[in-house]
């Protein structure tokens, strides 16, 4: 074991201790506390009044494109299966008139320095749609030189020319979406991705000069085993990714109707998912990659990697990412954009969102503005998140509190993480240990004031 895994290795037994279920975090109130109260006028709002600061905001942009050929049994993604291609003709003409309602309440100040295509699959959309759909965004924002362009990626729809196709498109970042390379639990999953496919994915990409190569790993497949997850490791640190999120799988099939396509039966035991968590953890960190936070790993010398060690780190509702302080704005199906302190959801079914851009109004269905005790909040977390650490201080004089009386209940439930060793509190800041970095979620949700109030929201287990 490396001095680097020996740092963050952490033993059952604490893990059993703190492992519970908690939110992710991509945002503070976390979507589940999202309300209908917020509709399209007041998201209209939230971009009048950004033009007093845009000047300090650059912009990033999610669109969203919901159409998957095929059904992956696990996933928890907002989705379209189809085999219409003309399903994506239509829904890029929709995404313009979003796009010119939007653009009609910013002002000439569309700087943009961050843009993700995410899905469903982004690469349901042929070269040509593609390519219009990157004319219509230069045309309605202005992306930097240096902006960071990413699309997520099916190893399954794409060839070397596509690839070369999306970088000259301008992509400078792409997450492969692999998940295990075991056949058995391919087909378990109902997603069919042969060892052979990924490597040309991989090269080709690296070929066409992407700068940062993701994997995203799933963890508690059925049919999965501390050996069959072994090898899959021993594959991806070979085709060597820039960067790897490990997700743990959430079976929560009442609310993912595509779930219920999984045997329950053929699903991991606890104990053996903890035994794959533990291998992942421990393989990647011997194999050189920096543990990023949450379930994120990088190598030492990527953007994120260096972000960390600097605290420039951030996390958004794409997860972690360089780019701080920017206003995120959300296009397409069940997109999430903030703007200020404001969060908006776009409608999450096709007809919903058709309609309320046929009548010429934003597809807004649901959101949030935050309180001035929700910003500090979310300020305190995110900070967490990112691994703190968390500067008393400078939080109280950003929001003019003292930090320790306003806080003072959740600091005394902090008390048992700093006895397990998972954090450490001082006069002046508390900060997560290597081990406790495990576990932020859970000391995240000490700051969470909306736990206590009733939720149907069901969350991931941390570990």
């Amino acid at each position: 074991m490396t001095a680097a895994a020996s740092s963050i290795f952490v033993s059952e037994e604490l893990i059993r201790r703190f492992d519970t279920s908690g939110p992710r975090y991509t945002s503070y109130p976390t979507a589940d506390r999202f309300h209908g109260d917020f509709d399209a006028r007041a998201y209209v709002r939230q971009l009048e009044l950004r033009k007093q600061y845009s000047a300090e905001a650059p912009l990033s942009v999610y669109v969203h494109l919901p159409f998957c050929a095929s059904l992956c049994y696990y996933c928890a993604c907002n989705k379209v299966i189809t085999k219409d291609r003309s399903q994506s003709v239509k829904y890029l003409a929709y995404l313009e008139k979003e796009m010119e309602l939007v653009s009609a309440h910013l002002d000439s100040d569309r700087h943009t320095v961050q843009l993700h295509l995410g899905g469903g699959t982004p690469t349901f959309l042929d070269d040509a749609e593609l390519h219009k759909l990157m004319l219509l965004l230069r045309t309605y924002f202005d992306f930097s030189d240096d902006a960071e362009l990413s699309i997520e990626i099916d190893p399954r729809t794409v060839t070397p020319d596509t690839m070369a196709f999306l970088a000259q498109l301008g992509f400078n970042r792409t997450s492969l979406g692999v998940q295990d390379f075991d056949p058995a639990v391919q087909q378990a999953v109902h997603r069919i991705q042969p060892l052979a496919m990924v490597e040309t994915a991989m090269a080709s990409t690296r070929s066409a000069g992407f700068d940062s190569v993701n994997f995203d790993l799933i963890y508690g497949l059925p049919r999965q085993t501390l050996a069959s997850f072994g090898n899959t490791l021993d594959q991806v640190v070979r085709l060597s990714p820039d960067r790897i999120a490990l997700y743990n799988y959430a079976h929560l099939p009442m609310r993912f109707s595509a779930q219920r396509r999984i045997v329950e039966a053929e699903l991991p035991s606890a104990e053996e998912r903890l035994k794959i968590f533990m291998l992942s953890t421990q393989r990647l960190l011997d194999a050189g990659y920096v543990y990023i936070g949450l379930d994120h790993f990088a190598k030492p010398g990527d953007e994120l990697a260096r972000a960390r060690l600097d605290h420039s780190l951030h996390r958004n509702f794409q997860g972690y990412t360089t780019r701080a302080a920017c206003d995120l704005i959300g296009l397409g199906l069940s997109s999430i954009g903030k703007v200020g302190n404001a969060y908006s959801q776009a409608a999450r079914t096709l007809d919903a969102y058709y309609s309320e851009l046929d009548a010429g109004c934003l597809p807004i269905e649901k959101g949030f503005v935050l309180a001035p005790d929700d910003i500090v909040r979310r300020a305190v977390i995110m900070d967490l998140m990112c691994s703190g650490p968390l500067d008393f201080t400078a939080v109280g004089q950003q929001y003019g509190i003292d930090f320790c009386k306003y806080f003072a209940k959740e600091l005394a439930e902090l008390q048992h993480y700093e006895s397990a060793g998972l954090i450490e509190i001082g006069r002046s800041q508390l900060t997560v240990t290597p081990r406790g970095r495990l576990f932020v979620r859970a000391i995240g949700m000490v700051f969470d004031k909306y736990l206590a109030e009733p939720s149907a929201a069901r969350y991931s287990n941390l570990i």
